[in-house]
């Protein structure tokens, strides 16, 4: 079947012009071509062109665009019967793909959507469901198209949320005028395919051979992509963009096509629906731009309820069992899917009528799916499994943890039988409901719910050992939690903590009961082992997630191992954002003695809108974790960042900061919003006689505050050295204070205004710092808005002040003009300024000559950083020359993004020759060839230059320079090679 917007169904409606409207057509595309910023198509070939050619060439040059051109040029050129007669002709494959649709959504993809429980709620579009769906999609005024975000996690009614509005859709209940069609791509099921093009994907879900693909992305629109489990691909989305692919026949990885339809290189005016478990949207970070960001909450309080009465039927039972779980907020949170909580109340159900103790089974998670899944293979009438079952469940488990670590969550009856479930086991468990038919394929197993998937491949780590596993894949438990707590697989939510909670006294006591057989405790000490590392692994200590870890140990709850593993960990950073992460943190922080560092962030959850009756348990919890400030004597670094504070919880801080034992060296408060009277807080400040460094930084400062913070700085117990108050929103009239200061104040050393439009302000600060008792050494004013007046001023300030080391004008409206007025000051015999620093600037290569001057005669000037300025080759060039001369003493130069090529090299070798002190270099975003950076180790090598630390990048696309660098990097070990400076 043909295409409809093939260049053969262009030609037909062509040949329905007569002679005069077919050269109109021609005239009045030349004028589109011109006007609008089409690709150029020549003239005389379009003069030229038959209708048929014609056609060949609008496909050619336009592709999917090439109707938008025609119909434009036929309401043009008075042919609107054209237009509509074509939009009708469109309008047919439109309408049969959605009658398609409705058939599958309504009987064949029944099972692809088909929910595991009865309790899940109606399937059909709610009204209040339909009124969410019209105002994600709802237009707004030149808003880009739309990308709507859906966050959830696994299991908790997204695709069924997708499945209403397919069928709303389809129906013709919405999205009429808004998309001719949507398509439904499950990411789970596209990565079985390895590679693909777009229009292979479109093709799959035609209800016809062939698909008339170049009509369907003719207007893009008029498209939903409904892409769901973004998480199903374990992707990046960081390919540089000269991977990704703008052609809808190309063939390439599915996760380049998938990227490029979600960074909009690929149909950039379709709109997308994605869905995501909040893990994968956190790795997406900033790499996909969405308009609209919802969450898909699952079941409220009410509706878990509900599904506990369903299943046990009587409604006192019931209620005192939903009790019992409400009372753990760890299990009461998982119960918000509706199949893990149709699975904890079948849970506790089963537990009721075998006599079990629920307090017992409700002690974590862990326990919950304990008892869940060993009674599934435990007859009811029975106290132990028998051989059969035991093999079965340890054949499962190791089918779980090979598809943890290869990403996959649907089996064939290949990857189960190698695993030692066979084909007669499935029905098995199919009864048990622990697999289920994928419902992207019949022949496809997948568990009830991923993180039964998770539970299962936990309980092989304690039952088996990977070297016995079939599946070179599978890795040891060290790997396994170093991945877990650096958060590399996004799909692992529970892994870890599964692998804890199993090593608590009563979860060991079931499965030795099981097994039957007592279980080895080198799994404990592995982990105990692999957690001691981090501590002796600065990079590995960097990366891990210091909540994902205390989850694990709460798990656990084995109060003389967490204090163990706590005291491997002297710095904790972590990030609360509901409740429960409260009760965890808390509960790890209390078994540390020996915590050095601490930085806390509890986002909203503290604010003042809250239920009444729930922001007195957050603020119960919120005390127990203020009361580790006063336990924890050796904090000597404390953050409070991206944080709201209501006045409770202020004053709870307030009390445990106020402890005499809590006195640390640097208080970081960054972004932090509080109710109440903030002269309490202020007066911390002056309690602390051990302050010498405070950072204020994104907090926002009123006139008020800052005359308080003046005051705390004015007296004589105060020894804060170092003040950071970069974006707290301080005007020119601040400054008025700020000079008394800095005049006032014996002790202050370091201060950071930065990113705070203090223009105006300049010429009293500028005062402040020429007199004789300003004591100040390093001064950062990056970023205030600084104009060309400020360059005078600060031109004083370098003749006249003799304690000033440091100077940080970047990300200023500089220029070569005002750089002119500072160097002047800089190149005097007595300028005492030792490191300056100039990025983004707008400086360019005629600058250089002034800077020049200041590197030949002023023995001070150790560093200079001119990143991001246009300085070009002949800018370095004339940097070169000054750094060859004797009185030059320059340690440190940042030339980052300074449009340099490899031309520069030569420069830099001959000055490198001929200069002793300069060690670091940082060379990074510039385009230095091989030849260039081949003349720059040689000289490094040969000459013995100096420079021990260069910054290059050493991931560059190009393979020779790429192994150029590492080379180098092996050949001299003094040789630092940063791609990070």
């Amino acid at each position: 079947m043909a295409s409809f917007f093939s260049d053969f169904g262009l030609m037909w409606y062509l040949k329905e012009l007569n002679k005069k409207e077919f050269m109109k057509f021609k005239e009045v595309l030349r004028q589109e071509i011109a006007e609008s910023g089409l690709q150029h198509i020549p003239w005389n070939e379009v003069k030229k062109a038959s209708r048929e050619h014609l056609a060949n060439l609008l496909v050619k040059h336009y592709e999917q665009k090439a109707w938008d051109v025609t119909f434009r040029i036929f309401q043009n050129i008075n042919r609107k019967d054209l237009s509509e007669r074509a939009a009708e002709e469109m309008a047919g494959h439109s309408k049969m793909y959605q009658a398609y649709l409705k058939n599958m959504l309504s009987h064949v993809w029944s099972r692809k959507f088909k929910i595991a429980i009865e309790c899940f709620g109606n399937e059909d579009l709610t009204q209040d469901n339909c009124s969410r769906l019209w105002n994600l999609f709802v237009p707004k005024a030149n808003e880009k198209p739309h990308t709507v975000l859906l966050i959830g996690m696994s299991g908790v009614g997204k695709t069924v949320f997708l499945a209403q509005l397919m069928r709303a859709w389809s129906e013709g209940l919405m999205f009429q005028n808004e998309f001719s069609y949507v398509f439904y791509l499950c990411c789970h099921e596209i990565k079985q395919l390895k590679t693909a093009s777009l229009a292979d994907l479109l093709s799959r879900e035609w209800p016809r051979p062939s698909a008339p693909i170049a009509e369907i992305v003719s207007q893009p629109a008029k498209l939903l992509f409904i892409i769901d489990s973004l998480e199903g691909l374990n992707c990046d989305w960081s390919e540089p963009e000269s991977e990704l692919c703008d052609n809808w026949m190309q063939k390439c990885p599915v996760s380049i096509l998938l990227s490029s339809l979600l960074r909009r290189k690929l149909l950039p005016e379709s709109s997308l629906l994605i869905t995501a478990t909040p893990e994968a949207f956190e790795k997406l970070g900033d790499r996909i731009e969405y308009t609209v960001k919802n969450f898909v909450t699952g079941f409220n309080e009410n509706s878990r309820r509900s599904c506990f009465q369903r299943v046990f039927q009587d409604e006192d039972t019931a209620q005192e069992v939903f009790t019992l779980v409400r009372e753990n907020e760890q299990l009461y949170n998982i119960c918000h899917v509706p199949s893990l909580c149709w699975m904890v109340a079948t849970c506790l159900n089963d537990e009721v009528k075998r006599g079990g103790h629920l307090s017992a089974v409700c002690r974590c998670t862990t326990s919950v799916f304990a008892a869940y899944v060993l009674n599934l293979f435990i007859p009811q009438s029975a106290h132990y499994p028998s051989k059969k079952s035991q093999a079965l469940l340890r054949g499962l488990c190791s089918v779980a943890a090979e598809g943890m670590w290869t990403d996959n969550f649907a089996f064939n009856q290949k990857d189960l039988e190698k695993n030692g479930v066979f084909h007669s086991d499935i029905s098995t468990l199919l009864n048990m409901k622990i697999l289920l038919k994928s419902r992207d394929s019949k022949n496809l197993y997948t568990f009830f719910h991923p993180s039964i998937q998770e539970f299962c491949a936990a309980l092989f780590y304690l039952v088996n050992s990977h070297v016995d596993h079939p599946s070179k894949d599978v890795l040891c438990v060290e790997t396994l939690l170093f991945t877990f707590l650096k958060k590399v697989r996004v799909q692992w939510i529970f892994l870890g903590c599964f692998i804890f909670g199993l090593l608590h006294k009563s979860e060991q006591a079931k499965l030795e009961a099981f097994f039957g057989y007592q279980l080895s405790q080198e799994v404990k000490q592995t982990l105990c082992q692999s957690l001691e590392k981090i501590s002796a692994d600065e990079e590995l200590r960097k990366q891990i997630d210091d909540m994902k870890l205390f989850y694990c140990l709460f798990e656990l709850e084995d109060d003389g191992f967490v204090t163990q593993v706590m005291t491997f960990l002297p710095q904790i950073k972590f990030v609360a954002k509901e409740y429960s992460d409260l009760i965890v943190a808390a509960y790890c922080l209390k078994n540390c003695s020996t915590l050095q560092k601490l930085s806390i962030s509890t986002q909203d959850i503290l604010q003042e809108e809250k239920d009444p009756s729930y922001l007195k348990k957050l603020l119960l919890r919120w005390q127990d974790l203020c009361s580790v400030l006063g336990s924890s004597q050796q904090i000597q670094v404390l953050q409070v960042k991206d944080t709201y504070l209501n006045e409770l919880a202020f004053l709870e801080l307030h009390n445990h900061l106020r402890n005499p034992s809590c006195a640390p060296r640097k208080f970081l408060v960054n972004n932090v919003s509080f109710l109440c009277n903030n002269q309490l807080f202020f007066e911390l400040l002056t309690q602390n006689h051990n302050l010498h460094h405070l950072d204020l930084s994104l907090t926002s400062l009123s006139r008020s505050d800052v005359k308080l913070l003046c005051e705390v700085l004015n007296q004589k117990g105060c020894h804060i050295e170092e003040l950071l108050l970069s974006g707290c929103q301080l005007s020119h009239d601040d400054c008025i204070i700020f000079a008394s200061i800095l005049i006032s104040s014996k002790k202050l050393r370091h201060l950071n205004v930065s990113y705070n439009n203090l223009d105006k302000g300049m010429y009293l600060l500028s005062k402040a710092l020429c007199h004789p008792d300003c004591v100040l050494k390093d001064l950062v004013l990056a970023s205030c808005s600084l104009s060309k007046q400020c360059w005078n001023y600060l031109s004083d300030v370098l003749k006249r002040n003799k304690t000033l080391s440091h100077l940080d004008i970047s990300s200023n409206d500089l220029q070569d003009e005002g750089l002119k007025v500072l160097c002047q000051a800089l190149s005097l015999p007595d300028s005492a300024l030792k490191s300056l620093f100039l990025r983004r600037c707008l400086i360019t290569s005629s600058g250089c000559q002034y800077l020049a001057e200041v590197l030949s005669s002023n023995q001070n000037l150790i560093s200079l950083q001119v990143s991001n300025n246009k300085l070009e080759d002949a800018g370095v060039k004339l940097l070169c020359e000054a750094i060859k001369e004797p009185n030059c003493r320059l340690e440190n130069l940042g030339l980052e993004a300074c449009e340099l090529t490899g031309a520069c090299c030569e420069d830099l070798v001959s000055a490198l020759s001929q200069n002793e002190t300069l060690w670091a270099i940082n060379l990074l975003k510039n385009a230095l060839d091989l030849r260039g950076l081949a003349m720059l180790f040689e000289a490094l090598n040969v000459h013995g230059c100096s420079p021990n630390v260069l910054g290059l990048q050493i991931t560059i696309p190009d393979k020779e320079t790429q192994e150029l660098l590492i080379a180098e990097k092996k050949k001299n070990p003094y040789l630092a090679i940063l791609s990070r400076v």
